[in-house]
């Protein structure tokens, strides 16, 4: 069986133990596996069926309540084993939310590294700069280089801190191991949305 995450710009798929990622503007090749998968892109969810019509959405096995209005599926996928806790899933946008006695409580979004540093530039050429994974954030920059870096970290790491006091923080998503560096409390699970798609399916035992 083949488990594919498909978000706003990639298809990530999980083949046996090994990832293969594609651009959504890629063409999908035709496995001979049966495809789960969860997405949260519907044009790139019809070209993933066009190649793999069988391929089934993990969507109709879930069960997951919450008053949140507009709860993605791939949100509700990595907060579904969770009791009590903060899951961050830190991607091409940074999705917070909280687990608290296994019942969603709600969340946040947040705009991704790359989003982040979009932005600047349309203020001004000027302020186009490479983003650095070493960001000094107990000191008041001094250049505008990493200015624009502290700023980024801090307006996405003090609203997480804010409601992540006493709890455990799961990080998840391409940028979640850089931002887990920065919260004592946390840990960091690379595949967390195919761990629970595979223990999804498990519990139902109906996806051969």
């Amino acid at each position: 069986m083949i488990l594919c995450d498909i978000g706003n710009t990639t298809f990530h798929f999980l083949i046996g133990k090994k990832h293969k990622k594609y651009s959504i503007k890629d063409e999908i090749p035709t496995f001979k596996e049966q495809i789960v998968y969860v997405s949260v892109n519907k044009k790139a969810t019809k070209e993933l069926l066009k190649t793999n019509p069988s391929a089934k959405n993990i969507k109709k096995y879930l069960e997951f309540e919450t008053q949140y209005v507009g709860h993605g599926i791939d949100r509700a996928v990595a907060c579904v084993f969770q009791e009590n806790a903060v899951i961050v899933d830190a991607g091409s946008a940074i999705t917070v939310d909280i687990m608290r006695n296994s019942k969603h409580k709600g969340g946040f979004i947040l705009p991704g590294f790359r989003a982040f540093s979009k932005t600047y530039p349309k203020i001004s050429k000027k302020l186009k700069f490479d983003f650095e994974k070493n960001v000094n954030l107990d000191k008041i920059p001094l250049q505008t280089k990493d200015a624009i870096q502290y700023a980024m970290l801090k307006s996405i790491i003090l609203p997480i801190k804010e409601v992540s006091k006493n709890k455990n923080i799961i990080f998840t998503g391409g940028d979640g191991k850089l931002l887990s560096g920065y919260f004592e409390n946390s840990v960091y699970k690379k595949d967390l949305i195919f761990e629970n798609m595979k223990r999804i399916i498990d519990a139902n035992n109906c996806v051969t």
